[in-house]
Formats: structure tokens, sequence, C-alpha cells
């Protein structure tokens, strides 16, 4: 097995995705990762890379998203990622094996409609509570393209309860709001 290094993985990301608010995804679900990897006593390294790269070749290969990013980990001997990254979209059909594929699965759409919550504020995520988030993900029209099934299947994979999890994604994007242009 490899051990890719973050600046490696931004190389990665940044061959094949140019485009602002895909590498903002990326960073952002890249930051929860890295949280919960510290909350839950993970590899927070390996937890941060599989939230940068899993949508890595979404723009510049959509047909074949994630396909090229996970032969490319495959070939670089980064197996897990591989697999997690594989794994990110339920409907897929992917096995998930460990703790690190239920996560992505668990932070990857919600961080992205958390977000989408945010932008629609004039005070940004200051003070966003998950009761607004909630109400936001009955409201179909809203943020239309979020997988709603996707983010109730990530949560009970996670096992984890919903209001403490959104709470706390909205609680690590607060704390970089700067940086991800979300105040």
């Amino acid at each position: 097995m490899g051990k890719l290094s973050k600046e490696e993985a931004k190389a990665l990301l940044l061959e094949m995705t140019k485009g602002g608010s895909l590498l903002r995804h990326a960073r952002s679900v890249e930051l929860v990762m890295e949280a919960y990897a510290h909350k839950l006593g993970e590899d927070a390294v390996e937890w941060a890379i599989a939230g940068m790269l899993h949508d890595a070749d979404y723009e510049a290969f959509p047909d074949q998203h994630p396909d090229v990013i996970v032969a490319k980990l495959h070939a670089m001997r980064e197996d897990k990622l591989a697999h997690a990254i594989s794994a990110h979209y339920t409907k897929w059909g992917k096995e998930y094996t460990n703790l690190l594929d239920r996560a992505l699965v668990a932070c990857d759409e919600l961080t992205g409609f958390i977000i989408a919550c945010a932008q629609v504020r004039p005070e940004g995520i200051n003070q966003l509570v998950v009761k607004s988030v909630k109400k936001k993900l009955k409201q179909k029209s809203f943020a239309a393209s979020v997988d709603r099934e996707e983010i109730r299947k990530g949560i009970e994979m996670l096992q984890v309860n919903e209001e403490e999890h959104i709470a706390f994604i909205i609680d690590v994007l607060e704390k970089n709001k700067e940086e991800l242009k979300i105040d």
C-alpha cells in the first residue's frame, strides 16, 4: 500500500479539476472528513484525502466518474482510498467494508447541501441551525439535485444521530467559513 501525501493528492485533484465550485466542494468534504477522523480516532490524512479526491475526475471525465480517479489510486497502491471513492454513492452497488467508506457517503451530499443552505442566507453559515437544514431537506425544490435518500442512507450507514451529524458538519464549515467563502 502506498502512502499518498496531501500535497500529492492536491496535485492529482488539480490535474483534473479546475472549476471553483467543485474545488470548494472537494475542500469542504476534505475538512469534514478530516474532522470526523479526529473525532473517531481514524487516520486524518487518509480521510482528508478521500474527501479531497472523491469527485476529482468528475469535471474532466463526467461519464467515467469515479473510474478514472479510482484507477489512478489503484495504480498508486492506494486501494483503501480507491475503494472508498468507488463506493461514495450507494446506487453504484459497492460493498461498504469499513468506516471510511461509510463516512464518505455520510459526509459528501450533506456537506454540499449545508453549503447550499448557507449560500441563501444573508448571514451565510453564521448561526445556521440544524432545524433550518432539516427544514430545507424537506423542501424538494431547494437544491433539487441533492439526493435526499443518499443523505439518509449515509447517516444510517455511519450510525450517527441525524441532528448531531448535521451540527458537526455545520461546525466544521463554520470554522473554515473564510477559506470556503461561506461567511
